[in-house]
């Protein structure tokens, strides 16, 4: 996993950080390991890198050499000066013309190589972060649910968004300027030692001064950028969370405390983002000035030797121009070095996640049942989340086709985890659950998925139309079957009560129809769906009375002909039932239908009584 060495900073209002930052020092921990993962990911690249390394080669080559030949151009023309004013000649600007051709046919192909080089790059780049994107998505429908219910969504996002993208801009960038400055410098040594050997030494002396000063800057200005990005994460927090919370936020009236916390970390990130700026808006004029210097002490040096005819005007002003291109790589490869540092950290947290511990997707011999009756049996079920902690302990019970079934009980029986087995989402850990006999585990799971519905509290509704919501649990639906599933679930009438009707947009949070709305839509999504079995995650919770009503005619007819699992708190939506299983602790207490229970006078009597006690004692 991705070490991350980072100042402390305070987290927002409701303890929470700003998406998509990625905290500044990030390091790889095994930072060999992760190139050689990636290497071996874009193995399928391998022959079009190789090709845009020797594009990259050759458009430095090229660069490289140009300077050189404009030398002789300046050799010539100062040559022809002084033949022409001590009358032995002239200039021979043929010549000059010539040499100036030849130079610009170089820059030409170093412009064209370099170009293609790009192009490779950037495409090969893409191709890799769109494989990877791809993985990761597949992935996630691969991997069991107690990974997200452990992870961070967020976290989750950053992996697939943030550092992928982190990954092929610095992939692109970085083997670019690997290349390039790494030629560039070996080439200019070479350049500038076949001009003047002395000239090099004094060149080389100076170069330590410039970096020694440019570690100093850095040092300074490393815990400024630190804390920056720290604070920088703080304040988007900060404005995610209050424009969310916006209404909790006055209704408390903490406008002041939210504007007053948020003025605390600005002044920060203003103090310490100015301090970085200044600080390393220092490096280049740092730079520039040794730089100068040097000019200055090669300019004096290169004269004395051309006075005395060891080089000539033209070698001067090459050595010169490979002066300004000598520094300028070492500094793209210490800035390299940063950007394959992020590159394998974000490889790193990428890899970590497509590495992780996949559900078995498919079995042999699976079994494909033609028309699913909808008969389930759970037989001495156990399960927990951890080993140490067992939710279910022995649950036994046997639900005949079309069975409406109330699973009820106090917070943390283990009623929703007994749907998240049935569903696969978790494996029992002894006891098996069976459809029309056959052990959920010989089903792959999306073929036991396919015969299974489901509404839940939670109302996952998509941007998008609310005809496309209602599809999404058929996608092939014609709209006419629309229609009748949302007659079906006591919609159709709301719906074309909307500016639009079917085609009106819902936003992201759903916000223009009412909650009691949201959850027609999705038992219109169900029906339309027609699974032979139907779990029912404590729908009517969140609603009033007279909705909870219009709900409950909905969830009858959806109901009707299917295998139905009820989990509900309001016990008077569950009079109804077949069978109702009564769960305290993981295990069922009690088992039958509502007079039969109320008539034992057991745990679902005491329960239902006091939730009318509670009623009247309200109503009076």
């Amino acid at each position: 996993m991705a070490k991350v060495t980072e100042q402390k900073a305070p987290q927002g209002m409701f303890g929470r950080r700003g998406p998509g930052v990625m905290p500044a020092g990030e390091k790889a921990e095994d930072f060999s390991g992760t190139l050689k993962k990636l290497i071996h990911y874009m193995g399928a690249y391998k022959i079009v890198l190789v090709i845009a390394m020797v594009f990259a080669i050759a458009s430095t080559a090229f660069t490289i050499w140009g300077p050189k030949i404009l030398a002789k151009a300046i050799t010539e023309l100062f040559d022809g000066l002084i033949k022409k004013y001590s009358g032995t000649g002239s200039i021979d600007f043929a010549k000059v013309g010539n040499i100036l051709l030849f130079m610009l046919g170089i820059y030409l192909l170093s412009s064209l190589f370099n170009f293609l080089q790009g192009w490779l790059l950037s495409t090969m780049t893409q191709k890799v972060t769109y494989r990877m994107r791809r993985d990761m998505t597949a992935k996630i429908n691969r991997m069991p649910m107690n990974y997200f219910e452990s992870q961070a969504i967020g976290d989750v996002l950053s992996r697939v968004t943030n550092d992928v993208d982190t990954l092929g801009q610095s992939l692109n960038q970085s083997v670019t300027q690997l290349i390039t400055s790494t030629f560039t410098v070996i080439g200019v040594l070479i350049m500038m030692l076949t001009i003047s050997p002395l000239m090099t030494l004094v060149a080389l002396i100076i170069l330590p001064i410039s970096f020694g000063l440019i570690a100093i800057v850095v040092k300074l200005s490393q815990k400024h950028f630190k804390t920056q990005q720290n604070y920088l994460g703080v304040i988007n927090g900060q404005a995610e969370e209050t424009i969310g919370a916006l209404q909790l936020v006055r209704l408390f009236n903490q406008e002041k405390k939210s504007l007053a916390a948020f003025r605390e970390n600005n002044d920060i990130l203003f103090k310490s983002a100015w301090k970085s700026q200044f600080l390393s808006g220092l490096m280049q004029p740092i730079m520039n000035f040794v730089g100068n210097l040097g000019y200055v002490a090669i300019a004096i040096l290169g004269g004395i030797l051309a006075f005395n005819g060891t080089i000539t005007v033209g070698d001067i002003q090459a050595f010169i121009q490979y002066m300004r291109s000598f520094t300028q790589p070492i500094a793209q490869l210490a800035q390299v070095m940063n950007l394959l540092q992020s590159m394998a950290a974000a490889s790193e947290r990428v890899f970590e996640f497509l590495e992780e511990e996949e559900e078995e997707q498919f079995v042999d011999n699976a079994v494909k049942l033609d028309k699913t009756q909808g008969i389930v049996d759970f037989e001495h079920v156990q399960f927990g989340y951890t080993p140490e902690k067992i939710v279910i302990n022995d649950f036994n019970s046997h639900v005949a086709a079309g069975q409406m079934v109330a699973i009820v009980g106090p917070t943390g029986a283990g009623k929703t985890t007994m749907v998240k087995l049935l569903m696969r989402f978790y494996d029992v850990n002894s006891g098996a659950i069976k459809i029309d006999g056959h052990n959920i585990k010989d089903f792959n799971r999306s073929d036991l998925r396919e015969d299974i519905g489901m509404v839940l509290q939670d109302t996952w509704l998509f941007k998008g139309t609310i005809m496309e919501n209602i599809r999404y649990g058929r996608l092939d639906a014609t709209d006419e079957q629309v229609y009748r599933a949302a007659k079906a679930a006591q919609a159709h009438h709301f719906i074309q009560t909307l500016s639009d009707g079917y085609q009106t947009q819902l936003n992201e949070e759903s916000s223009n129809i009412s909650q009691g709305q949201k959850q027609l839509l999705t038992i219109a999504r169900a029906i339309l769906a027609d699974k032979p079995i139907l779990i029912l995650d404590e729908a009517t919770s969140s609603v009033d009375t007279r909705t909870e009503e219009v709900i409950q005619r909905a969830m009858t007819n959806l109901m009707k002909g299917r295998t139905s699992f009820v989990i509900a708190h309001r016990l008077s939506t569950i009079k109804d039932a077949d069978k109702i299983l009564v769960m305290v602790s993981g295990d069922v207490v009690e088992q039958g239908n509502h007079k039969e229970l109320l008539a034992a006078g057991g745990f679902y009597a005491d329960l239902y009584n006091s939730q009318f006690a509670d009623i009247d004692e309200k109503a009076s």
